[in-house]
């Protein structure tokens, strides 16, 4: 602790601190000389090029992938063309920019995944420099050809390359040019021998930055902040201009005292940067300037590459790693000598506590009245965020801890949050990891990112232990991971499908998010469809596994699968795409293996194809569902003899299948047709169609009786149903006189109460008292009441000494029936006495 400032260096009323980060893993024989070198920002890996322009097939350059703390994670021979730039996707995706325009993408272990070209005509004048960049739109590509054009694509994602205007009087590569983005556009500015140029999609516009000395000479090397906000140029005298991207305003302008054009030139700030200055690295030597003009140098043992970060500069060696950042304001405070702020106070307090001292009741006192204890908590929380060593770190945690104490109103939110970030940031910066993040950098990137990068590099155990320890939500989080980890999993060729299957169910069980069937599909994918159908049966939905089942022509397994999930509309899909795929036999036999698929598209087919539902009771020999559907297809046919034709076809089926009483039914129903023809061409009846009684209805309503007679003998209808129809008919034809006769024909099967109601009905009491006398006497209470015959009725009821009949014809009297009341009830009252 006592040392903590021993590596800081004053720039104006700042201090920048270069720390370790990590002693690099790798062994590189001949350093990093020779070689295109990138590395993402953000911690991210590094990818390197031996010798990127050799073109001796028999020794290729080696293209090398790296963690940030030197780890190999990848290793190939280049066997493409020549490469002019290497850089990062903001997805950790390795872009190789070719001479001829061709821009390769790589995955992080090495993998190809695709390709696109920067532009036909590219081919012809080659790429001389490139740059990848990233905007709001994505990662993007630039590139200037040997015809000295600029073409851009802001968005390798969504690629539209748009080639620049031309720059007046460039011949060749330009001296240095970068991209920049401002207000959402993206734009080159080029530098031309004196001149400085801004390129957009229309114009090529001149600039000049405000302030530079006219001695300064020409534009040799540009820089672009981390933010886009910042610029820096350097030009052949050796002088250093800093500003606004916008060229709207000058931060500073120095003379360096170096005539050589540095190798590379990268702005350090952090945000709301005090001090905001520029790396330039030479061969041998390392120059921060600030804005205040003042410099610090370091000396380089070897060579290095730089890497701007969000809050510093990464430095990357042969032998190690180091980040060079503007020390915080608040561990200034804390940390500079002599300080008297309130985080310095009390991290000596709590030092003096350990020791057992009095003094750190003094200290104590002393921010209490000043009453800014709960500042010097928060400087002190602050601060061990911007900690990259534990040991400060849980220094400043701890006396944070001791002050939070002595506070009874103080959120502990701040102190529980970032304890558990800094848990996070320290296991993710180990060397095995290799991710080195600032915590200004962790909160940029947010942690969501962050799991993504460790799931990304198969960090699965830490990704899944950091899910557990920040509690996110296991679809967010645990699941997620578990998802990728089995995807990962298929892939392993050493392995057989059935010890994946089981490491795979026995790691993912019932984790809500995963689905099997995702996993499996990736299993088919890898080319291992046995794998899929046994990862598909841990799927326990059957919408998520037919599908699959389907892409990959495991037809029979599919309509199993959908069958048992007892989902309808999944079994017509399934059957759907049977039915396109399979030609027609095979596709019926298909289906009489399942019952319960053939009767749903049986239904489907009564309803969109019957000449198909024909065809598969032809196929099955059912003649009794051919039967019924002649039967069926009969009534859609308009014409007799078509009608005629498919009831006969109807009886052969129905002879076959032995069921005489649908034959014998069916034969009838050709009887009444013919009939039905006969009348309609002689009495022009209108009777085609209609059910037997229906016939009979109309025949009794058209006056035709001895027609109706004649169907009531042929076809032998019950004879209540033939003295009910020409008992209605009749009465509702006010053909009283028939009535009667038909009533004295013979003895009605119907009984005569029928008669009455039926009259009544019609309104016509006359004819319904004539039948009052037939009623049997079990009725006849009824018959008298319908006809509202009081008297009668209570006679009847007393006759037959019936409580009930009593009391339904009393329930009847009004109070004017007094009379007819009292013998009612004196006749009650005697029955009751028996």
């Amino acid at each position: 602790m006592a040392f903590i400032t021993a590596n800081w260096n004053p720039l104006g009323d700042t201090f920048y601190r270069s720390a370790e980060l990590y002693e690099m893993f790798w062994s590189l024989r001949d350093g990093l000389g020779d070689s295109l070198v990138a590395a993402a920002p953000y911690g991210g890996p590094i990818a390197l090029l031996r010798e990127p322009l050799r073109r001796s097939p028999s020794t290729r350059p080696q293209l090398e992938i790296y963690s940030a703390s030197g780890a190999s994670i990848a290793s190939f021979p280049w066997k493409s063309g020549p490469v002019v730039h290497l850089g990062w996707s903001v997805n950790d995706e390795l872009l190789c920019v070719q001479e001829d325009g061709t821009v390769l993408i790589y995955d992080l272990f090495g993998s190809f995944k695709r390709h696109f070209s920067m532009g036909q005509e590219v081919v012809q004048s080659q790429v001389l420099e490139a740059k990848v960049f990233h905007s709001p739109y994505g990662t993007g590509v630039a590139i200037v050809t040997g015809s000295s054009r600029f073409t851009l694509a802001t968005n390798i994602e969504d690629l539209k390359l748009r080639r620049l205007p031309e720059v007046p009087g460039l011949q060749g590569q330009p001296s240095c040019w970068a991209v920049l983005t401002q207000d959402r556009q993206t734009k080159v500015l080029v530098s031309s021998g004196p001149e400085l140029y801004v390129l957009d999609n229309t114009s090529c516009t001149a600039v000049y930055p405000p302030g530079l000395s006219p001695q300064a000479g020409s534009i040799v090397h540009m820089s672009v902040s981390f933010s886009y906000k910042y610029l820096a140029l350097f030009t052949e005298t050796g002088r250093l201009w800093t500003g606004l991207s916008n060229l709207q305003e000058r931060l500073s302008e120095m003379d360096t005292k170096q005539a050589a054009t540095p190798k590379q030139m990268v702005w350090c700030r952090r945000p709301r940067s005090q001090q905001p200055s520029v790396v330039l690295m030479w061969d041998r030597l390392l120059l921060v300037v600030g804005s205040c003009n003042d410099t610090i140098q370091f000396p380089l043992e070897d060579q290095s590459v730089l890497v701007g970060e969000l809050d510093g500069v990464r430095i990357i060696g042969s032998i190690s790693q180091e980040l060079l950042q503007e020390v915080p304001l608040v561990c200034q405070d804390i940390f500079k000598i002599a300080s008297m702020a309130p985080g310095a106070l009390l991290l000596e307090a709590h030092r003096e506590y350990e020791k057992s001292s009095q003094k750190a009741d003094e200290y104590l006192r002393e921010i209490k009245e000043q009453n800014v204890l709960g500042d010097a908590v928060r400087q002190c929380v602050e601060a061990a965020a911007h900690e990259y060593d534990p040991d400060t770190q849980k220094a400043l945690m701890r006396a944070a801890s001791f002050g939070k104490c002595f506070l009874t109103e103080f959120s502990p939110d701040q102190f529980v949050t970032t304890c558990r970030e800094l848990r996070v940031l320290n296991a993710v910066r180990e060397s095995s990891v290799g991710m080195p993040l600032t915590h200004t950098q962790f909160k940029q990137m947010t942690l969501q990112v962050l799991i993504d990068r460790l799931v990304y590099r198969q960090f699965y155990p830490l990704a899944i232990e950091v899910c557990r320890y920040l509690k996110i939500p296991d679809y967010q989080g645990v699941s997620r991971v578990l998802k990728h980890w089995a995807s990962c999993k298929v892939q392993q060729k050493d392995l057989t499908d059935e010890a994946i299957a089981r490491a795979v169910c026995a790691k993912v069980g019932d984790s809500p998010g995963v689905s099997y069937s995702d996993v499996a599909a990736k299993a088919y994918e890898c080319g291992r469809p046995e794998l899929a159908i046994k990862l598909l049966d841990f799927e326990a939905r059957s919408g998520e596994q037919v599908p699959l089942l389907l892409k990959m022509k495991r037809s029979q397994l599919a309509l199993s699968k959908a069958v048992e999930s007892g989902d309808t509309d999944l079994v017509y899909t399934v059957v759907t795409y049977l039915k396109n795929e399979m030609n027609r036999g095979d596709f019926f036999m298909t289906l009489r293996n399942q019952p319960v698929a053939l009767s749903l598209y049986r239904q489907f087919c009564k309803l969109q194809e019957p000449q198909t539902l024909k065809d598969l009771f032809n196929q099955d020999d059912d003649h009794q569902e051919l039967g019924n559907f002649y039967v069926t297809s009969s009534y859609r046919d308009k014409r007799l003899e078509g009608r005629l034709a498919q009831l006969q076809s109807a009886v052969d089926e129905y002879n076959k299948a032995k069921n005489d009483f649908a034959a014998k039914a069916t034969e009838e129903e050709m009887r009444l047709l013919r009939f039905q023809r006969k009348l309609d061409d002689e009495k022009g009846a209108g009777l085609l169609g209609l059910s037997l009684q229906a016939t009979m209805e109309a025949l009794m309503s058209l006056g035709l009786h001895k027609q109706a007679e004649q169907l009531y003998r042929d076809f032998r209808v019950p004879d209540k149903r033939y003295w009910w129809l020409k008992l209605t008919s009749l009465a509702e034809k006010e053909q009283w006189e028939e009535l009667e006769k038909f009533s004295k024909s013979k003895k009605s099967p119907i009984g005569y109460l029928a008669f009455v109601e039926v009259c009544m009905k019609n309104n016509n009491r006359h004819e319904a008292k004539k039948y009052v006398s037939k009623v049997t006497p079990e009725q006849k209470v009824k018959a008298h009441l319908a006809v509202g015959d009081l008297e009668g009725a209570a006679d009847a009821a007393i006759e037959r000494r019936n409580e009930s009949e009593m009391g339904a014809v009393l329930s009847r009297c009004s109070a004017s029936d007094r009379l007819l009341m009292d013998k009612l009830n004196r006749a009650r009252v005697a029955t009751a006495k028996k």
